[in-house]
């Protein structure tokens, strides 16, 4: 049942991952030539070329904000990353092992005996 849970969620993702991944890719494309054109717009002197970056500036910030449901994109891409993480992990719990000696002398017993 665990493996048919994380093979639903992973499904799911994989879903809207696909259907995120062109946004994702515009929000990296504006958020890089959002950087810059800041870099370039700390660096110069002209006041032409400052009007010309913040004016590009100001174009990649809003082309940035209308991709923000992009990063539904990443959140399923680490929904996929902890499902792949989780696939193999064995659901058993450890059993501890008591100390107390009657206990121990039982386990010893029943495997003599063969009675697992």
């Amino acid at each position: 049942m665990k493996k048919f849970g994380l093979l639903l969620l992973g499904g799911v993702a994989v879903a809207i991952l696909l259907s995120n991944l062109a946004p994702m890719i515009a929000l990296g494309l504006s958020l890089l030539i959002l950087y810059y054109s800041y870099k370039g717009f700390i660096k110069t002197e002209s006041k032409f070329n400052k009007v010309v970056l913040a004016i590009v500036g100001v174009i990649a910030l809003f082309a940035s904000a209308s991709n923000l449901p992009a990063i539904l994109g990443f959140v399923a891409a680490y929904v996929i990353y902890v499902v792949y993480k989780n696939w193999n992990k064995s659901s058993e719990k450890s059993i501890k092992e008591d100390s107390d000696p009657f206990t121990n002398f039982e386990k010893e017993w029943n495997d003599l005996k063969g009675n697992y």
